[in-house]
């Protein structure tokens, strides 16, 4: 008798139950893994929130002025908070010293006499007020284009400046200010970089006339503060420029140099000294045993008031008085 012949067909058909039962035991597996991870272990959430509570505890202790630990940087040098010593003199706020504002007003009738004809040619321009005098002079009159090496027909024009400015003990800043051609060199890259060694030059040259050094600074503020439009060539000659500030003291030298003389006014500047002349902490520099650097914030021990700042007993001479 003939065996009977299994049809291949059926014997495969049912193959796909085990990719199906492969299939469900690869999710139970995730479902299980995906529980593991949800699960808190109460003893490590108990132990990150302690950690956590530890730290902004030790913040608000470094924030407090009195008792305060040192906190020393890895390199050994740190910051520490004291309470200010009980015979630290209130620092309050004193009029400017009425010398270096009659000074301006000198230094500005003087550069108006000595700069007559420049100033009829419209080389050169003054401007004056009660915190600065600015002296502008023309870059074509001082530089050849694209060049911070000062023209030496430009000599006769800085030493007649120096022999004014050295009379007196106000602060100089010089401002370089360009156009917006492109530049790029490897002595200057940009615009940044000339207008900067621009104004060095000045107070370069200022310094060889006999004006000391200590007294002057050096500003660049590139293209970003023009004049006139940088569209037309008249436009960018009159941007091409060099101005000398005198000021009246550093802490109106310091606001001035900060915005530039010709994009704030004078009633601006004003305020910003009176909103600034608040006292600030002084910090001290402090070395312990080992030869570590720290510093030592000393608040004052009597909080200001406005009373305090504009009452007349603040303009005494034993109040301490802010560096000019």
């Amino acid at each position: 008798m003939a065996r009977r012949r299994v049809d291949e067909q059926d014997a495969h058909s049912q193959r796909w139950v085990i990719s199906y039962a492969d299939f469900l035991t690869l999710l139970l597996a995730l479902f299980v893994v995906m529980y593991a991870m949800s699960s808190v272990n109460e003893e490590k959430y108990r132990q990150v929130a302690e950690s956590l509570a530890g730290v902004f505890s030790q913040q608000s202790v470094l924030s407090s002025p009195v008792g305060s630990p040192t906190d020393v940087l890895p390199t050994g040098v740190g910051v520490s908070h004291g309470e200010a010593n009980q015979e630290t003199s209130v620092v309050k706020i004193v009029p400017p010293k009425p010398e270096n504002s009659a000074a301006l007003k000198a230094i500005g009738e003087q550069l108006q006499m000595q700069f007559k004809k420049l100033i009829g040619s419209g080389h050169v321009a003054v401007q004056s007020n009660n915190l600065w005098v600015a002296l502008e002079l023309g870059a074509n009159l001082v530089y050849p284009e694209g060049g911070a090496l000062p023209a030496i027909t430009s000599d006769p024009v800085f030493e007649r400046v120096a022999k004014i400015l050295k009379q007196y003990d106000n602060p100089i800043h010089v401002e370089g200010y360009t156009d917006n051609q492109f530049i790029s060199s490897d002595r200057y890259p940009s615009n940044w970089e000339l207008s900067a060694a621009r104004a060095a030059g000045v107070v370069r040259i200022l310094e060889m006339n006999g004006v000391p050094p200590q007294r002057m600074a050096a500003v660049g503020y590139g293209e970003y503060q023009p004049l006139a439009d940088n569209g037309t060539e008249v436009g960018r000659r009159i941007n091409r420029r060099i101005v000398i500030v005198v000021t009246r003291d550093r802490k109106t030298q310091r606001v001035v140099s900060a915005f530039g003389s010709e994009q704030v006014s004078e009633d601006a500047v004003s305020t910003i000294l009176t909103e600034s002349g608040l006292p600030e902490s002084a910090i001290k520099t402090v070395k312990d045993e080992q030869g570590r650097i720290s510093f030592k914030r000393e608040e004052p021990t009597q909080p200001l008031d406005t009373e305090t700042l504009t009452s007349p007993e603040s303009f005494s001479p034993q109040a301490q008085e802010l560096p000019q």
